[in-house]
């Protein structure tokens, strides 16, 4: 985990750290413009994610512990590096970190004590996925042999498909149903999977290099349980996101 959680963080500091290096080998700007159409963007994103928390696993911890599906929403960073194909068509990669603790209790059940018996739930989502990314209006025009001048705003769609790591953790004390005694555990379920997702956003140029980018998303994927978890389906990783971030052409 711990060599997972580095290596996307490098990833997205590699996008954020990488972006002005990028940016200082491009052309020079004139006035509004760029010497030459740029070859790509690097954007770096952040904001809220939503999983669907749809599987049985879901609706067990949502029965006996004081837990939502909404309480697995959480903070979102996610990180791009598009290629243009074409005018309007680049190809992307990107990849992005998810997850939030829990604290619950059992609804029906103390201890011996009368106090209740707490535990906590982790939920993580880590996708990696390689995909096009297209202009619904060109992001920006050709003016003469060598100015080119960026929309303001460039709506865009996008999609693809990759890797999800994920892991599902609950540590604590727990009841054993069979004898009624609690016991302290920690359960642990993590997990490479493949999944998809779709986007739409919106690209505001703020200059010539930099812009404002706005992207809402879906991504679809679920992942076999450990052994902690015998007897429960795949879990359900899928989610929807809410992200706002910063641009950089180059």
């Amino acid at each position: 985990m711990c060599r997972l959680r580095k290596s996307v963080r490098v990833a997205l500091c590699i996008c954020a750290v990488g972006a002005p290096i990028v940016l200082a080998a491009q052309p020079m700007a004139g006035n509004g413009f760029l010497f030459g159409a740029p070859h790509g963007t690097i954007s770096v994103r952040g904001g809220f994610a939503q999983p669907s928390a749809g599987s049985d696993v879901f609706s067990f911890v949502q029965e006996h512990l004081t837990l939502g599906r909404g309480d697995f929403g959480a903070s979102a960073l996610s990180g791009d590096i598009a290629v243009f194909v074409t005018d309007r068509l680049a190809l992307q990669l990107s990849v992005g970190s998810s997850g939030r603790s829990v604290p619950s209790e059992y609804r029906d059940w103390v201890d011996n004590k009368e106090l209740p018996i707490k535990q906590s739930t982790v939920l993580r989502r880590m996708p990696m996925m390689l995909g096009l990314r297209y202009y619904l209006v060109p992001p920006g025009r050709t003016l003469g042999r060598l100015a080119w001048v960026p929309a303001r705003f460039a709506p865009y769609v996008a999609g693809g498909a990759g890797r999800v790591w994920s892991r599902f953790r609950q540590s604590g004390d727990f009841v054993d149903y069979k004898t009624l005694a609690v016991f302290h555990s920690t359960l642990r379920s993590d997990a490479w999977s493949y999944g998809g997702y779709g986007a739409a956003g919106v690209e505001y140029a703020m200059t010539p290099k930099v812009g404002l980018v706005a992207e809402t998303r879906y991504d679809r994927a679920s992942a076999r349980m450990s052994n902690d978890f015998s007897g429960f389906d795949r879990i359900d990783l899928s989610g929807v996101s809410a992200t706002l971030g910063l641009t950089f052409r180059f």
